[in-house]
């Protein structure tokens, strides 16, 4: 028997689809790529904002025609994932192509219902928001074989006003420190060299279960690892952002200084509609401390427009604090209104219009922070994980190799191209010399050994 998978959204719902597929493997149960050759098929979805939900319903019923449409073998359609923790009953209703719905507090579950689906019981299965997959859960990793994501939390204690992710995820709910590096030697004994750690607030790491933030001290652990490259950190909210993991980062040369600080927005009053304890003076002290221990540190934000009451003086306080803080990676969203959440109600919603000009505004002006930024790299010395050779349309090796530098996290940002190269594979680390910038891409050169 085959299962073929739909993953969405963030790199941590990823996560969870390889506990879900390592789980069938163990089961017996085969994995392709081709969902035309699958007897069963799950998508997992996201359910983090409204575009999210609409790409997972889209993605459900184009799936649904390999059962219903005779394209295919599919005897199960399974919908997985955020959307389903959260809308369970709802789906399961208004989705008759789906034989069952497994929400994430129980995808140790999947066995159980694609049992019920071939059996054509259909089944709704969510579980309760303590479930939290260990070192030695099945998983299979869906990543190229030189880079891992690994959770090190599920769930937030976070309360912010536009977030829908506690209401799914449920509280924080750490990992040990010992279970984590124990699944980190296991990926790193399979070839894993650069290992990537996530949780909803990955600052917060350890507070529920030792009392008090210990993300520093599990660096520091994982750093003893032999043959393990780079440590990349994402998501780590600044609230807990201390001074012992400024200095960690700083100190430990096996982690990148690549800081990923989601902030949402530059004015104050904003801030606290939003339910975020930051402020603007904090943030800029928080990146003028950052720079200042962390030489050459990449710093990343993210940042939602069109909060419901934002005016125009409040968008401009945000537009002049990404002007001044120039931030090297930067993601623009707009304000999405989830139901059950704070913001849901609020007066003075945003128009939909205004938003849009919003997230162009700020995207055309970090373009040209962006460049600016890569062109004064021209002349630094870089190490290059490769992550793949460029392919003329003849099938023809074109001599030049990308990747990604300390500087780029996977999918989110962009990368780092060597011409000239006629050997490099896939998972090698390369050093070389930017010569050119772009609005989101470095050019190199490599440096003679």
């Amino acid at each position: 028997m085959k299962a073929g998978f739909v993953s969405l959204g963030c790199s941590k719902n990823l996560i969870d689809t390889e506990v879900m597929l390592g789980l069938l493997q163990e089961s017996g149960i085969e994995v392709s790529q081709d969902p035309a050759e699958a007897d069963i098929l799950i998508v997992n979805t996201c359910a983090f904002i409204e575009s999210a939900k609409e790409e997972a319903i889209t993605t459900v019923l184009s799936m649904a025609e390999y059962k219903t449409a005779g394209v295919g073998k599919c005897r199960a359609l399974i919908v997985a994932g955020c959307l389903s923790q959260r809308y369970g009953k709802e789906l399961l209703e208004e989705l008759p192509e789906a034989d069952a719905i497994i929400g994430t507090g129980a995808c140790d579950r999947i066995m159980e219902a694609v049992e019920e689906a071939l059996a054509g019981h259909r089944v709704v299965l969510t579980g309760e928001d303590k479930l939290l997959y260990r070192a030695d859960t099945p998983r299979i990793l869906t990543t190229p074989s030189y880079t891992a994501y690994l959770k090190i939390a599920e769930g937030c204690n976070n309360r912010c006003a536009f977030c829908a992710i506690p209401l799914i995820r449920g509280q924080l709910r750490s990992r040990s420190v010992e279970d984590i590096v124990k699944e980190a030697e296991r990926l790193v004994k399979e070839g894993v060299r650069e290992i990537i750690l996530l949780a909803q607030d990955t600052a917060s790491y350890g507070k529920d279960l030792y009392g008090e933030p210990k993300l520093a001290y599990l660096l520091q652990s994982l750093c003893r690892i032999e043959k393990l490259d780079w440590i990349r950190i994402l998501y780590s909210y600044p609230r807990f952002f201390n001074d012992e993991l400024i200095e960690t980062i700083a100190r430990e040369p096996k982690v990148v200084k690549y800081v990923d600080l989601p902030l949402q927005h530059g004015d104050d009053t904003v801030l606290r509609n939003m339910r975020r304890p930051d402020t603007n003076e904090g943030m800029r002290a928080l990146i003028k401390k950052l720079r200042e221990k962390i030489p050459g540190v990449a710093i990343r934000s993210t940042f939602i427009v069109g909060f419901p009451g934002e005016t125009e003086e409040q968008y401009q306080t945000l537009r002049r604090f990404l002007e001044e803080m120039r931030f090297d990676k930067l993601g623009v969203f707009t304000y999405s209104r989830e139901e059950d959440t704070h913001a849901y109600d609020l007066p003075n919603q945003v128009a939909e219009a205004v938003m849009e000009e919003r997230y162009h505004d700020l995207m055309a002006l970090q373009a040209k922070i962006s460049e600016e930024i890569n062109q004064s790299l021209v002349g630094r010395e870089l190490d290059l994980l490769v992550e793949g050779r460029e392919i003329d349309d003849e099938g023809r090796d074109e001599n030049v190799v990308y990747g990604r530098s300390y500087r780029e996290a996977p999918d989110v940002d962009g990368s780092v191209y060597l011409e000239g190269d006629e050997d490099s594979q896939p998972g090698d680390i390369i050093q070389v010399r930017a010569v050119a910038g772009f609005a989101y891409d470095v050019v190199t050169e490599r440096v003679n050994e």
